[in-house]
């Protein structure tokens, strides 16, 4: 296995856990400046306010998106698998 190998195994892992988890994080960043927003405009400041609406909408776009996001990772094992040999060798 070269340093090329290794690096292009890194970057592709890299590039998948990016792309899987990028819907969640932004969805939550959203749903968060959205809160932050009412909360600074009425003043009300209760903790239980920011944290929930953020987790109701990562699991929503996981039952959404949970097979699209199955699809790249089973993609980036696929394309792992079908590399191993040359890889190896």
């Amino acid at each position: 296995m070269s340093y090329e190998d290794v690096v292009m195994i890194w970057k592709d892992a890299i590039i998948t856990i990016l792309t899987a988890s990028a819907p969640m994080l932004a969805g939550a960043l959203i749903t968060g400046f959205i809160v932050a927003i009412f909360q600074a405009t009425t003043q009300i400041n209760e903790q239980t306010m920011a944290f929930v609406p953020k987790i109701v909408c990562v699991f929503a776009l996981l039952v959404f998106l949970g097979s699209w996001i199955l699809g790249v990772v089973n993609d980036f094992t696929i394309r792992l698998y079908e590399n191993i040999l040359r890889i190896i060798l």
